[in-house]
């Protein structure tokens, strides 16, 4: 059975957990308002998702 030699110390296991931390999403542009937004969401600037109007925007 394999067992470490010696104690891996906290610096060395952060260093090997540096990339695991979350990403922000990345806002993308809406193709009717150019407005950024959510990607995959109805553009609450517009309401437009996809090419069409989904929802009425809000004033």
């Amino acid at each position: 059975m394999a067992v470490p030699k010696r104690r891996i110390s906290s610096t060395r296991r952060d260093k090997r957990r540096s990339h695991h931390r979350l990403q922000a999403p990345k806002p993308a542009l809406c193709s009717h308002c150019k407005q950024p937004k959510v990607a995959h969401r109805v553009c609450p600037n517009c309401g437009h998702y996809g090419g069409m109007e989904v929802i009425e925007p809000e004033e």
